[in-house]
């Protein structure tokens, strides 16, 4: 519901103690120098809107310039959506809906990013505003010391442990290879690297300070906390992080941090194709709990779906619902060509595929398949195999992956 005496406006520099105090309370942590600190590394104060009481900031969120690698065509611009809270006490006001309206509406009518994402603290609640499940993970538990199959071919080198300054030039230069070609991975402003690499000791959990683990070809930053029992050593080594640009440093870092001393967990979220359970003797010793990633949307339908290059030659017209921003709404015209490349038009023309905008944010990457959705009644078709032209499209070699949370 609704109410009429909450006003919106974007916010300043000296609204940042504020915002930071009221995301605290909204996420159920007390206020902190480290969480204001935190914040302030990536504000973006004239891409983030507050929703006020009188005076009192009771709601926000945030737009972060990022970019997003997209099938076929690299990087493109995202509106990365971030910071969003209401403090206690004020939900069911509106207040959400206010700042989700501001940030789509705005970059329509400005002309901004044809695409926006975020992370999701509560799944239900981002559908109602147009984002689609577009990229999956799960939570991997490995034991330590686990074998790899015979055959897997690791790299010549060492895996060096470096320290912080030493290993933060070399990280940045191997993300920076790696991230253009895996759907799904952010860029990395410098502001953005000092937000990830922050480590004060409230955020370690009990855990050491970052380690660095480094190859020519890769990188893993990660964590070990000790621990003991009757039968001796079993710590846990929480892996935050892992980008090699070869299979080879990909097994090679692994079979480090598995062979880790003392270490009986390693730890990590991985991508829904992560290649290492294919590299154990035993998958067995991989524990696997699924969960939601990415939620993507497309601001406009016709400028979002250029962004991206197409896996088949296609001419689909959708018909799309979009409820929360209805310029959307209406049938849309989609031809590919043999080289991935896509127009889009309005059409008066009967629709192949009746969907909501939900339904396109969620295949956009590939990660989600249109016979999917069919299959769960989201997609309805009204040309015979329209489905399958659609999913054939919209395909990608391998599974979007953003394991990076904003």
């Amino acid at each position: 519901m609704s109410d009429d005496s909450l006003t919106i406006r974007t916010l300043t520099t000296d609204d940042l103690p504020a915002f930071a105090e009221m995301l605290a309370g909204a996420f159920l942590s007390d206020p902190s120098d480290g969480m204001k600190h935190r914040e302030e590394l990536v504000f973006e104060p004239d891409r983030s809107h507050g929703v006020f009481d009188g005076d009192e900031l009771i709601g926000a969120g945030q737009l972060l310039t990022r970019k997003i690698t997209v099938p076929g065509a690299g990087q493109t611009p995202l509106a990365a959506v971030t910071s969003v809270g209401v403090a206690p006490g004020h939900r069911r006001r509106g207040a959400l809906t206010r700042v989700m309206r501001a940030q789509l509406h705005g970059l329509h009518e400005d002309g901004g990013e044809a695409i926006a994402a975020l992370w999701a603290s509560e799944s239900v609640i981002y559908p109602r505003f147009g984002y689609g499940l577009a990229a999956q993970l799960y939570r991997a538990k490995v034991h330590g010391k686990s074998a790899f199959r015979p055959g897997v071919e690791l790299e010549a080198e060492r895996v060096r442990e470096v320290g912080r300054e030493k290993a933060i030039p070399l990280i940045k230069a191997i993300y920076d290879r790696e991230a253009p070609l895996r759907v799904g991975a952010l860029d990395r402003p410098d502001s953005t690297w000092e937000f990830i690499l922050d480590d004060p000791e409230y955020r370690r959990h009990g855990a050491t300070a970052l380690k660095f683990a480094v190859l020519p070809d890769g990188y893993a930053l990660y964590r070990v906390k000790s621990d003991w029992h009757e039968e001796g050593p079993r710590g846990t080594l929480d892996l935050v992080e892992l980008v090699a640009t070869t299979p080879q440093a990909y097994a090679t870092l692994f079979r480090f941090l598995l062979d880790y001393d003392l270490i009986g967990t390693v730890e990590f979220f991985a991508a829904l194709d992560e290649p290492l359970i294919h590299m154990l003797a035993d998958p067995r010793k991989m524990s696997r709990a699924g969960g939601d990633s990415l939620w993507l949307r497309l601001v406009d339908v016709d400028r979002g779906l250029v962004t991206r290059r197409y896996g088949a030659p296609a001419d689909l017209v959708f018909g799309v619902q979009d409820d929360f921003c209805p310029w959307n709404t209406g049938n849309w015209r989609l031809v590919t060509d043999a080289d991935g490349n896509a127009e889009v038009t309005r059409v008066a023309d009967a629709p192949d595929l009746d969907l909501d905008v939900i339904d396109l944010g969620a295949i956009f990457l590939g990660g989600t398949r249109p016979s999917t959705l069919a299959a769960a009644g989201r997609i309805r078709e009204r040309t015979a195999g329209a489905v399958s032209k659609a999913t054939a499209a919209f395909a990608t070699d391998r599974e979007p992956s953003c394991l990076e949370t904003f």
